[in-house]
């Protein structure tokens, strides 16, 4: 069995060292593990110090946080792949435990629930407000028993992909996995614990979130058809 670790980064020179140092401390066989940086052409030291601590480093100049993790999933080579931001938020040193209750629990797709160990500074009261509305639409739309729409830690057997029709180029693309996933392969919802990012924010509160409700909508009209 061999783990791809996908991180999508752009200019995240503070933290992708640490991220990356944190999954190698999981001290994994050389052999069983790759890390995958889908790098949105970052203009500071983020290439340079993800490959100085060994990891692949793979320029996707087409924008979009959905496009680099398409282009992560083409690329590669692990039977299961956990994914994460390159900002330290996520608890990948939990990985072996996530991958335990994937295997013992015959799971499919893992998704993660930022809200239930969460540091206080981690997100802001704008961003947890439109996490809940988006949350609450896709739960209305889509009958999905999830809290946590928007995270971005997934644990899942890359297999499970040639099933997922998966759209979007964007940031929806986070929404879009686990309505996929838990319409047609047997997933789960876990609490992590998530932790306030080092580096600057990229979101948008107004624009991304527009962005995603736009799309549930669209998803929805689209799946009637």
């Amino acid at each position: 069995m061999k783990i791809s670790f996908i991180i999508p980064s752009l200019n995240e020179e503070k933290a992708i060292g640490k991220v990356i140092d944190e999954i190698k401390s999981l001290n994994f066989k050389s052999s069983s593990y790759e890390i995958l940086i889908i790098d949105g052409n970052s203009v500071d030291n983020t290439r340079q110090i993800a490959k100085s601590k060994g990891a692949k480093v793979i320029i996707e100049a087409r924008k979009g946080y959905g496009r680099a993790y398409k282009t992560g999933f083409k690329e590669a080579k692990g039977d299961i792949i956990i994914t994460g931001d390159a900002d330290c938020t996520y608890p990948f040193k939990d990985s072996k435990k996530f991958i335990m209750l994937l295997n013992k629990n015959n799971l499919e797709f893992i998704t993660t629930n930022r809200f239930f160990y969460m540091d206080k500074k981690a997100m802001s009261l704008s961003h947890k407000f439109g996490n809940f509305i988006l949350t609450f639409v896709l739960r209305a739309l889509f009958f999905l028993n999830i809290k946590d729409s928007q995270s971005g830690m997934w644990i899942f057997k890359k297999e499970i992909l040639n099933d997922l029709n998966l759209t979007s180029d964007g940031m929806p693309l986070s929404e879009e996995i686990k309505i996929e996933a838990f319409s047609k392969v047997v997933s789960k919802e876990i609490p992590i614990i998530y932790r306030a990012r080092e580096g600057d924010v990229k979101l948008n509160t107004l624009r991304d979130g527009a962005l995603n409700l736009f799309f549930l909508f669209k998803k929805r009209f689209l799946l009637r058809k």
